[in-house]
């Protein structure tokens, strides 16, 4: 079985550094400060068009200051983290162990990524990988589509799972087996209607599935 996860607020706690980095820079830029619910509610959309979503008509100008600045706040924000949840690494060796392949499908950019899982020790952890600036941005299926095509699978051979919208709809256009997450960006109660497999609270309820 492929196991195709997403990172942000699936894997890794990140989401309330995305959160401060996005209004960060929108402080900076003396543009009004989006809430925490309008950056959460993008999250897993690739960084240019959720700046667009989240900045209705903002000109190319800033939109292209916006991206510079949040980019320059990811990185040098060192009070926040980027961990896993609880028992996500212990429920990937145990995936690892029992013969499983393990991907990963993010709004997050190559070298976003890259630098995440250098930092985490993680780069050969992962059988591969798609990021938002190398393929189509989700919801559009087609960065799932293609880790099919790298393993030489079927849609029915894979499982995505993730905590938003976005996740569950690409992996529902493919007919592939989806797995929600009740603790990342979007409510449980928005994933539930593109019919998951099962809604996960913590992710080694992921083992019982599997066994």
């Amino acid at each position: 079985m492929l196991y195709i996860f997403d990172w942000d607020g699936t894997l890794c706690d990140s989401l309330a550094k995305i959160v401060y980095c996005t209004q960060a820079a929108a402080d900076e830029l003396g543009i009004p400060r989006p809430s925490e619910d309008a950056v959460k509610n993008i999250i897993g959309l690739s960084l240019r068009p959720a700046i667009q979503q989240i900045f209705p008509g903002v000109s190319e100008h800033d939109l292209q200051a916006l991206l510079e600045c949040y980019s320059k706040h990811f990185i040098a924000d060192r009070e926040r983290g980027m961990d896993f949840y609880p028992g996500v690494r212990e429920t990937l060796d145990q995936l690892h162990a029992d013969g499983h392949q393990l991907a990963i499908a993010t709004g997050k950019s190559r070298r976003g990524l890259d630098r995440i899982l250098g930092d985490m020790e993680l780069r050969d952890y992962f059988h591969s990988s798609r990021c938002a600036d190398e393929t189509q941005s989700k919801p559009h299926p087609q960065m799932l589509s293609e880790l099919l095509d790298e393993f030489g699978l079927d849609a029915t051979d894979a499982v995505m799972i993730g905590d938003t919208e976005y996740d569950m709809d690409m992996a529902r256009q493919l007919g592939m087996p989806r797995i929600a997450v009740s603790y990342g960006a979007h409510h449980i109660d928005r994933l539930k209607p593109f019919e998951p497999l099962l809604c996960l609270d913590r992710m080694p309820e992921l083992l019982e599935w599997q066994s």
